[in-house]
């Protein structure tokens, strides 16, 4: 007879399934970094690069907290956001929109992974794994401040290419202005050059 499935075995089949997904992050976002234009965007990386390699050492804390070795499971699902972030990479890269696709990409990250943080602090707070709440409840943090990060940058980089090539209206007023005394001082010379020379009196 098959053993029953526990909640302890669902919190650590999803751990393994993190972990993964947790070492798969920290790869895409070095080379995200790499292929960002943007200096805040490559900044916004490489921070949160730093910050995964530690959420992969709290992750391992875990593991250790339950007494098991850290192992992974392949995670079918980072596994088609980063193939997906590789094929837009390759069709976009070297164009404008180049770094709005690395955000998109690393958001749909941010969101699954912020889906699984939560999912697992709840577990481990039904488990009374108080410490791994604690690991967890980190983690999750600093993936919403990430998360947050990258919307602000999205939204800097889109109002810099929105203003790209268009015309201030103050601008277009003071040329409008400028344009008009042209015309007006054309007009008063053309008025002068024909009107009649006034005659000379007789001596």
């Amino acid at each position: 007879m098959a053993k029953t499935k526990t909640l302890s075995d669902a919190f650590y089949e999803t751990l393994k399934d993190v972990y993964y997904a947790e070492k798969q992050s920290v790869r895409a976002l070095t080379k995200s970094a790499k292929a960002a234009k943007a200096p805040e965007l490559k900044q916004a990386f490489e921070a949160h690069r730093d910050e995964s390699a530690g959420q992969v050492e709290r992750l391992e804390q875990v593991f250790e907290i339950l007494g098991k070795p850290a192992r992974a499971k392949t995670c079918e699902a980072m596994q088609g956001i980063v193939t997906e972030m590789q094929e837009d990479l390759e069709e976009f890269g070297g164009t404008d929109a180049a770094d709005a696709v690395l955000i998109g990409c690393a958001q749909a990250v941010e969101h699954y992974e912020i889906a699984r943080y939560g999912t697992l602090k709840s577990w481990a707070g039904q488990l009374g794994l108080d410490e791994a709440v604690t690991l967890f409840d980190a983690t999750l943090s600093e993936e919403k401040a990430a998360d947050e990060k990258l919307s602000q940058v999205a939204e800097s980089i889109a109002n810099v290419q929105a203003g790209e090539g268009e015309i201030d209206e103050d601008d277009e007023d003071e040329e409008k202005q400028e344009n008009s005394e042209a015309e007006a001082k054309l007009a008063k010379q053309d008025d002068g050059k024909k009107a009649p020379a006034k005659s000379k009196k007789a001596s």
